[in-house]
């Protein structure tokens, strides 16, 4: 009843009032604006007698600068009607208060003879500067009296603009930079006409050099270091900076337009005073994409009750869907975030040109967008060290992968960065085929993009022997020791389902190696997918990724599997995003910057330019090296027996096979999976028992090994050691296959010794197995 009754007096409330605040104020900024316009006439004479008498008083006020006062009107009349875009608030008013002050004083002070003239003060600064030049002259003297004033009114300036002395310091030298820039544009043009002249006069010789001097100038964009430091072995050729400018990319975005912000806020309060909480409304900021409305619940109020009111927020705001933030980060405040009437977009040169990303504290950050209050934020990709981006079809993960990929590009030259692109799409990395930064081309094959992600651990393993040997923690202690520098290496996959759905066990396996090792020697995972399911984000690759991206998805279970938390499920679209950091408490909402096609390929054709791309087509070779997952040569050597029990038998478990052949879990276990691989039994399927899909198997007993070898084109032991460890582990297989049937045959008591000799004996066999397969694996 209580509560029924505080809404009918809410609504008698408004009933009796008559007109809303937006009405009110909008009526308060139009009588403004008009006498504002009245006195600006009254200056010319064209506003009556009164405006004349109005004239007379503001000129004895004010001076020279009464129609200044006009402007001040016209000012304050737009921050009525719109608050949230209007730059003023109280120190910019305190500012203009203290330039009438100090500016009427000053001209007092040199426009008079004598400050104290009364009939002159409408050509001066009337009696506001009357007043300050007689106190100051009076207590400091003339020159004192124009120190004060003047370093008020530089105060003042400041306070009005939101300066800073420094920013204010600058402009002269950013002036004279620009005159040198000129000058020196001018004298390259002059050099460069004055050789086109000579070479058309010298001979064929003279051609040859004047040839090979125009083409040193035409890259200007390399960087080329001293010739000590050439002895490099890793990077024999010269290091190389690409300066891409910043022309090739859109200029400007535009701005978001929230709508009727004053009556938001007001249906807000009201919302949540109908549901008996208090709350008082505290500010409001415009992003990009939302309008994040604070508020300051009343003492006592639960964020629970807050929170669970947000279906109720959407419906009286007729806006979907409502993000609640409690509390807001760093204050003691709930935002509440509204879609905008038109979303705003973010164009990643400005991201590139803000003052965050030119105070980088490394050339890997990766400017991802702005967030609600127009801020700038970016991820150093190195110290991520790895990151998961995954959303939707159409929700801007590709453009997100763009924005890393333009961002490294822009920051590193060819000897700095090399890129690796999987794209099994074949859609999104084509584009940037032929760059210089490029190890490979981007692969579009799965099982290229396994034996890439093989590579890339044996090189990290490299790498981290080379640096142990070199006495460095790190790749960049490395680097800034050691002159041959080592480039880093970033891994960018576009989907990782496609991956997963084809070789979960190589793929995760190698994946969960690179992502727990690889950062101490600079290889950085990036991983896209639009699948955030538990089976392709596993718990082994979220743990060791915890700089994630996640982008709108469709329910809050895939929410929680890309974030661990619900959030992203309330998302807009086309770039909104939530990401979560190591240092980041709580996700925090991004508007992700948007990269055309035209801007990725003039920047392509512009790093096409200036060299060609240096590929090693071993990276996706198959070596059969490296060991994380099940080969068809990592036989054992009763592997055919427990393939022939399992076909007499028609029974497939790993519980089955220790019986049968008397081994430990690991093995039997390990001879299901490569019977699973080579066709002989099915995939498991939870409890249920494993099909023999095999009637026979097709080995000869004479030549047991040389016919597996033939089946599988196992030709990676052709040398004559390997040929007679094969030959020697047939032989093993031979006597193991003989004891096991002279012990299943002899059911006698008299044979214990043999038995006990022939147990023996398959130990010692089981153990040289063991550890040829775990040698064969590292």
């Amino acid at each position: 009843m209580a509560r029924k009754r505080k809404r009918k007096q809410g609504g008698s409330h408004r009933s009796h009032s008559g007109l809303s605040d937006g009405v009110k104020q909008s009526i308060f900024a139009i009588c403004l604006i008009a006498l504002a316009v009245f006195f600006l006439l009254s200056f010319f004479d064209l506003s009556g007698t009164i405006g004349l008498a109005a004239d007379g008083m503001l000129a004895k006020l004010f001076g020279w600068d009464r129609w200044l006062f006009s402007l001040i009107l016209v000012v304050i009349s737009w921050h009525i009607l719109f608050p949230s875009r209007g730059i003023f608030s109280w120190i910019n008013y305190l500012g203009i208060a203290l330039f009438f002050i100090a500016f009427n004083g000053l001209l007092n002070l040199f426009l008079l003879d004598d400050v104290f003239t009364i009939s002159d003060l409408a050509v001066a600064g009337g009696y506001i500067g009357m007043l300050v030049s007689e106190l100051l002259v009076s207590v400091l003297g003339f020159w004192g009296s124009f120190v004060v004033v003047f370093a008020g009114l530089c105060i003042a300036i400041i306070l009005v603009f939101d300066l800073s002395l420094q920013n204010v310091l600058t402009v002269p030298a950013h002036f004279a930079q620009l005159g040198q820039f000129m000058r020196k544009s001018k004298e390259q043009d002059d050099q460069v006409l004055y050789a086109d002249d000579q070479s058309n006069e010298e001979d064929a010789e003279d051609q040859d050099d004047s040839e090979e001097f125009e083409e040193k100038k035409k890259k200007p964009v390399f960087d080329h270091p001293d010739d000590k430091e050439q002895e490099s072995v890793m990077t024999s050729k010269q290091r190389r900076k690409v300066e891409i400018p910043l022309e090739l990319l859109q200029e400007h975005g535009s701005d978001g337009k929230s709508g009727d912000i004053d009556r938001n806020q007001e249906i807000i309060r009201r919302t949540f005073e109908n549901f008996g909480i208090d709350v008082e409304m505290v500010g409001v900021r415009v992003g990009p994409t939302v309008t994040q409305y604070a508020l300051r619940p009343a003492e006592g109020v639960k964020l629970s009750r807050i929170v669970a009111l947000h279906n109720d927020l959407a419906l009286a705001l007729a806006a979907h869907p409502i993000r609640i933030e409690a509390p807001i980060p760093g204050r003691s405040l709930v935002g509440i975030e509204v879609p905008n009437i038109k979303v705003g977009q973010v164009c990643l040169r400005e991201l590139i040109d803000s003052d965050v990303f030119k105070h980088r504290k490394t050339n890997f950050t990766a400017p991802l967008g702005k967030d609600v209050s127009g801020t700038v934020n970016a991820v150093a990709v190195d110290k991520a060290p790895h990151m998961l981006v995954a959303g939707a079809t159409g929700s801007g993960k590709s453009v997100c992968l763009n924005t890393i990929i333009l961002s490294l590009l822009y920051q590193n030259g060819p000897d700095d960065l090399k890129l690796i692109m999987v794209d099994p799409k074949r859609v999104e990395m084509g584009v940037y085929a032929g760059i210089p930064h490029l190890l490979i081309p981007p692969i579009t094959k799965v099982e290229e993009a396994i034996n890439a992600l093989k590579w890339a651990v044996r090189e990290m393993e490299r790498r981290l022997d080379h640096l142990a040997k070199q006495g460095t923690r790190d790749i960049d202690a490395y680097n800034a020791k050691c002159k041959d520098r080592m480039p880093k290496i970033v891994i960018i996959i576009d989907e990782l389902a496609d991956l997963m759905s084809q070789n979960k066990r190589d793929v995760e396996a190698v994946i969960v190696r690179i992502s727990q090792m690889a950062r101490a020697a600079g290889i950085h995972l990036v991983l896209a997918t639009q699948r955030p399911s538990v089976d392709v984000i596993t718990g082994l690759i979220k743990a060791n990724i915890p700089t994630r991206i996640a982008f709108a998805v469709a329910s809050q279970v895939d929410s929680k599997t890309i974030l661990d938390q619900a959030g992203a499920e309330k998302l807009l679209g086309r770039g909104d995003m939530l990401l979560t950091t190591p240092q980041i408490s709580k996700p925090k909402r991004l508007q992700g910057a948007f990269v055309s096609d035209d801007e990725i390929e003039r920047v392509v054709s512009f790093l096409k330019k200036q060299g060609e791309p240096d590929y090693n087509h071993q990276i996706t070779e198959d070596t059969r090296t490296g060991g994380t997952a099940f080969s068809a040569d990592d036989s054992d050597s009763m592997l055919e027996e427990a393939i022939e029990i399992v076909i007499e038998s028609g029974k497939a478990s790993t519980s089955y096979l220790q019986r049968r052949l008397k081994i430990g879990y690991s093995r039997a276990a390990r001879m299901i999976d490569l019977m699973e691989q080579l066709g002989v039994v099915s995939e498991g399927n939870g409890a249920k028992p494993r099909d023999v899909l095999v009637s026979q198997w097709p080995i000869h007993d004479d030549e047991p090994e040389d016919s597996y070898e033939k089946k599988h084109d196992n030709d990676s032991r052709s040398d004559q050691d390997d040929n007679k460890v094969i030959d020697d582990e047939a032989t093993d297989e031979q006597q193991e296959n003989e004891n096991t049937e002279i012990d299943d045959d002899d059911d006698d008591d008299d044979d214990d010794d043999d038995q006990e000799f022939i147990g023996d004996l398959d130990d010692q066999v089981e153990d040289e197995q063991e550890t040829r397969i775990i040698h064969d694996e590292f």
